[in-house]
């Protein structure tokens, strides 16, 4: 594989340890390694196959240095392993520099990195750099299950065509995907896909990520009527009139959220199928669910979420397993 040094921009350094590490990690594949198994076990290194912590390096029996392989050995269950096992990136024969790299700018950049940038950095092949950011995107997915509390607010967009071919919810076209993005007010959101505006479809998704003791806010569409019976409280706005804003009634939050998410998709990717949509939309949430820690610690996330997670081609591409 014909790689090449990424170039790693400069960031603020001064005062974060892990963003001063990256640029190292992502120059020279031992640093990298280390980085990794750093960020992966802190100071205990333990075998991802059984879970003991009596492991040790193997060693070049000549040199004495660490094999060029970077291999661990379990005393345990007496198998070998590196960092890669039981993680997204495991069975990859691309350089652990080049994930810190990817990891790097899928965490820090706003609006998100293009595989085309990817490509261009490090010299993988376009195709190897965007099943790269397929698998980062799915170590994002935190999986949540606490509900939103608190005010809550609650919208819909439509993903996959320009703005003008649509008049009505009601006949949205059939390339369309809906999207329903909940924010709780100074805390985390939650974008889902959804067959539809329907009703049932909306309340449904409402249920399932939000407290009944929530105040939810939304726009005057006819599909969130009846709310008030079964959370805290319902509060609309009417765009229809230009109301944007009543005291703290407001869907600001969740709107501010999708006009991230609209520059993201239209501006660095172009175009997302429906088929993995959920998947760019993990990347944005995660972004901002952490947007108040340090770039640093945010991909530090990124890559401790990584662990225990697997994402084969076959499954990315949508092919049955043989």
């Amino acid at each position: 594989m014909k790689t090449k040094t990424p170039l790693v921009q400069n960031q603020s350094t001064k005062n974060d340890p892990i963003i001063s590490a990256l640029p190292h990690a992502c120059r020279d594949e031992k640093t990298a390694v280390e980085f990794m198994e750093k960020q992966r076990w802190g100071d205990h290194p333990a075998c991802p196959h059984c879970g003991d912590l009596n492991v040790y390096q193997m060693k070049d029996s000549k040199t004495g240095e660490r094999q060029a392989n970077y291999r661990w050995r379990c005393h345990g269950c007496k198998d070998q392993f590196t960092v890669r096992i039981g993680t997204v990136f495991e069975e990859s024969r691309i350089p652990l520099m080049h994930w810190c790299f990817a990891f790097w700018r899928a965490s820090t950049s706003k609006k998100g990195v293009s595989a085309l940038e990817i490509h261009r950095q490090t010299g993988v092949s376009y195709k190897s750099a965007l099943f790269m950011l397929h698998r980062i995107r799915f170590a994002m997915n935190e999986n949540h299950t606490e509900p939103l509390t608190g005010d809550v607010e609650v919208d819909e967009v439509f993903i996959g065509a320009p703005r003008h071919m649509h008049k009505s919810r009601k006949t949205t076209p059939r390339r369309k995907s809906v999207v329903v993005g909940m924010v709780q007010r100074g805390g985390q959101v939650r974008p889902r896909v959804v067959a539809d505006v329907t009703s049932a479809t909306l309340k449904a998704v409402i249920r399932a990520n939000v407290d009944r003791k929530a105040r939810i806010m939304t726009d005057e569409w006819s599909s969130y009527r009846g709310l008030e019976k079964e959370f805290a409280d319902h509060q609309t706005v009417r765009h229809s009139t230009y109301e944007y804003v009543r005291g703290d009634v407001h869907t600001n939050s969740v709107e501010g959220f999708f006009g991230m998410l609209r520059r993201g998709l239209d501006g660095i990717y172009h175009s997302v199928s429906h088929k993995h949509l959920h998947r760019y939309l993990s990347e944005f949430e995660f972004r901002y669910n952490h947007r108040k820690v340090s770039d640093g610690e945010r991909a530090r996330l990124a890559i401790r979420a990584a662990n225990h997670k697997r994402l084969t081609y076959a499954e990315q591409v949508g092919r049955a397993v043989q």
